[in-house]
């Protein structure tokens, strides 16, 4: 159900087909129902677009709990579930240029995808950019730097819920890292490799394993399986520095002599050091957002950290190193999700707190140097925007007719800013004006409040008569002295003497 769904949203569909089904409506109201009826299709498949890029899989009952009392099991899952609300407020979602990736039915690589789609947004056109890509005008365009062929064979294989579970590492009684497939330690060395069945040394005849572009390669009963290893080393070797290209920034590269301190920016030191990532058999990991870790190899262009979760959002992301089951070394980087520091600090507390054996684990430098790169954007950020404050204050003051200027222009021009612009004016205006006739009402009743005093002095007020009626009223129930049968007081204040009766 869930993929049907996803294969709904995901269909390419003709602008211009939708047009012509309008024209051929005869009256304005059937028109305006089909235009609101594919209006609202179109807001399901955002809406099923944003689902599955801010998911997250249900998390299974742990075996521990069997064991609980019923209010250990309570206060159990309650530790859990605020652990999981506390993750969820920093849990990253997939780059934002990574998303054409995502959306794409055949999952075409988001790097190659993007050179594409900037020529879309330039071009003259009504079309959506994947039925222009593959069906409409754009067909048969070819980018200089990434080919059609290119474009068509690296395609991202994304993981069903099924498939993620042949990569999923479990903590063993010792705090080693093993499969939870077989209870087998993880070593991330060149005797494994990736097949249908998940990781499995690559001796392993009973099953396909995946080759650079992600296409099957040998497995029982296949013709051409015993060289198969060895023409899949050599063609990893020649698609990791076509996928290193990825990284590269042109303007950077082309720029000759003091002319490239311009063009370096945090993004371009941090494309470099993801260059580093894309050397062959590099493992890979990805801790979703109830921080359950998945492992991998990395296939430049055919599985990456999106193929994990199905680009759904993770809580940390990077590169590892096991040996034996014993965690040896761990880097933050990741291009596809990119996620701050903070969160791969978190993830390693977690490895600390769920018992995992850390005492031989060491961390890339490259977490110094996105640290470094963390603290100078912010910094950068800041000095940036006082800058601009202080401009814009002096602007204000010294040229009022250029700041109105600006502040123009620097309006959404769209129609639905401007309709809401328009609200927005007229609810100030209703606003407005029911002050206004508040403080008017307001005046009047003062006034005439004060005449009506000024009429009535001399005489008690109101509030003065029923005063006096209370205090009649409370005098009145009040016994005057010697009146009480009681207490037998007479009003001199003696007590009257009682004969006795016998």
């Amino acid at each position: 159900m869930d993929r049907a769904r996803w294969r709904t949203a995901t269909r390419t569909v003709s602008r211009s087909a939708q047009s012509e089904e309008l024209e051929t409506l005869s009256t304005p109201a059937e028109r305006s129902r089909a235009a609101s009826d594919a209006a609202r299709k179109k807001w399901k498949r955002v809406g099923e677009i944003a689902r599955r890029a801010g998911g997250d899989d249900p998390v299974e009952p742990s075996e521990d709990e069997d064991a609980m009392s019923p209010e250990e099991r309570r206060r159990y899952q309650r530790k859990k579930m605020e652990q999981r609300a506390e993750r969820e407020k920093t849990a990253k979602m997939m780059d934002l240029q990574y998303f054409l990736e995502m959306v794409d039915s055949k999952h075409r690589y988001g790097s190659n995808l993007r050179s594409y789609h900037d020529h879309w947004k330039k071009s003259d056109t009504t079309e959506n950019f994947f039925y222009w890509l593959d069906f409409g005008e754009g067909k048969e365009y070819e980018h200089p730097r990434v080919t059609r062929d290119r474009l068509d064979r690296e395609q991202v294989r994304y993981l069903s819920r099924e498939e993620r579970m042949s990569y999923l590492a479990k903590i063993d009684s010792e705090g080693r890292l093993v499969w939870a497939k077989n209870g087998e330690r993880i070593n991330t060395t060149q005797e494994f490799k990736d097949s249908m069945n998940g990781i499995v040394p690559k001796d392993d005849p009973t099953s396909p394993s995946f080759g650079p572009y992600g296409q099957l390669v040998g497995g029982k009963g296949r013709p051409g399986s015993s060289d198969s290893s060895s023409s899949s080393s050599s063609s990893e070797s020649e698609h990791s520095g076509i996928e290193g290209e990825h990284y590269v920034n042109e303007d950077l590269r082309d720029a000759k002599g003091l002319s490239k301190i311009k063009y370096v920016s945090a993004a371009a030191l941090l494309n470099h050091l993801l260059r580093g990532s894309v050397k062959p058999h590099t493992w890979i990991f990805v801790a979703d957002t109830s921080f359950r870790l998945y492992v991998g190899i990395k296939q430049s262009g055919a599985f990456q950290h999106s193929s994990f979760l199905h680009g759904a959002r993770i809580s940390a992301a990077g590169l590892i190193k096991i040996k034996d089951g014993q965690l040896r070394r761990l880097s933050p980087l990741s291009g596809h999700y990119r996620p701050p520091t903070k969160n791969f600090r978190a993830f390693v507390h977690s490895l600390r707190d769920n018992g995992v054996d850390m005492s031989r684990v060491s961390i890339s430098r490259s977490y110094a140097i996105l640290v470094g790169l963390e603290t100078y954007v912010k910094t950068r950020r800041k000095a940036k925007s006082g800058v601009q404050h202080a401009r814009n204050a002096e602007t204000k003051i010294m040229r009022p007719e250029e700041y109105e200027k600006q502040k123009e222009a620097e309006k959404d021009t769209s129609k639905s800013a401007e309709q809401e612009r328009r609200i927005l004016a007229a609810k100030a205006e209703r606003e407005e004006a029911e002050r206004k006739e508040k403080s008017w009402k307001h005046r009047v009743w003062t006034r005439i409040r004060q005449r009506t005093g000024s009429l009535r002095e001399g005489s008690p007020s109101q509030q003065q008569q029923q005063q006096q009626q209370q205090k009649k009223k409370h005098q009145k129930a009040l016994s005057m002295p010697g009146q009480d049968v009681e207490s037998s007081i007479p009003p001199a204040g003696k007590r009257d003497k009682v004969e006795p009766t016998c």
